[in-house]
């Protein structure tokens, strides 16, 4: 017959009667037939393309294999560890970064601890002492109100420090003031309490409602910060006392709070 393409005569082969999906091929007139390359046994519509999908499929597999070993042995390299203060918490939410340890200070030799105002005499420099037994020096100072406050650590969590509440609404009225407090005086005292950290750097605060010896004075307040001078005396089982110089900055109290109106019961009538 003729090629309906290209017109060329060609020899088309006699269908099989039993087996409709076998695939016959026309040879070009004086030219030989074609041999399939299964050898001339006939071909299923899609048998290669079946093979090639099960070799593809099977070098995937193996491909995934080898990289997922691969993934494995240097996991260590490839996945750097978090560090500690970077690891998941609960819930899957890092945790805070660790606090940092405290600063070790020395104790002063030359400053002596006593209940009595007549031994207490200000050092010289800026002010150092001993809390809870360890050195304490003090970064920063901060009069809140009547709230004095000497500290260890300029930022962030208080390593060490005492806090004094005098009796004032305002830092300012503290200037020119010298106060002097025996360790045998009753009620009504300042709140004093001391600060520091525990083995596990966690914050343990003291108070002391008395017994204890302070000596202070103030200075002019100028540009939101006032000078001064303590020797604060402990009577706790360390012998905790603070004494020397500092300027405090002076903050602004915090606002009291308002006492929300409360609205009288609705009356019924009968």
């Amino acid at each position: 017959m003729e090629c309906p393409t290209c017109f060329q005569k060609i020899v088309v082969p006699q269908a099989s009667a039993t087996d409709s999906k076998f695939i016959i091929a026309a040879s070009q007139v004086n030219k030989p037939r074609p041999i399939p390359s299964n050898g001339g046994a006939p071909t299923a519509p899609g048998e290669d393309g079946s093979k090639k999908s099960i070799i593809a499929a099977i070098a995937l597999v193996a491909f995934i294999l080898a990289v997922g070993a691969a993934v494995f042995v240097f996991r260590d390299k490839i996945f750097k560890p978090k560090p500690p203060a970077e690891a998941e918490g609960t819930g899957g939410q890092p945790k805070k970064s660790a606090i940092a340890p405290a600063k070790i200070y020395p104790v002063p030799t030359n400053i002596t601890w006593s209940l009595e105002l007549t031994n207490l005499a200000f050092p010289e420099g800026n002010a150092v002492g001993s809390i809870h037994g360890t050195g304490f020096l003090c970064e920063r100072a901060t009069l809140q109100g009547g709230n004095l406050t000497l500290r260890q650590g300029r930022s962030g969590p208080m390593e060490a420090g005492v806090s004094i509440v005098f009796f004032a609404q305002q830092g300012e009225e503290l200037s020119g003031k010298a106060i002097e407090i025996p360790a045998d005086r009753e009620p009504p005292l300042p709140k004093v309490t001391l600060r520091w950290r525990d083995e596990q750097q966690q914050e343990v605060r003291k108070s002391f409602p008395g017994g204890f010896a302070l000596r202070a004075a103030f200075g002019e307040a100028a540009n939101g910060r006032i000078p001064g001078k303590i020797f604060i005396c402990l009577p706790d089982d360390n012998k905790s006392f603070v004494a020397g110089s500092f300027v405090a900055e002076i903050r602004k109290p915090n606002p009291p709070k308002q006492k929300q109106p409360q609205t009288p019961p609705k009356q019924t009538k009968p």
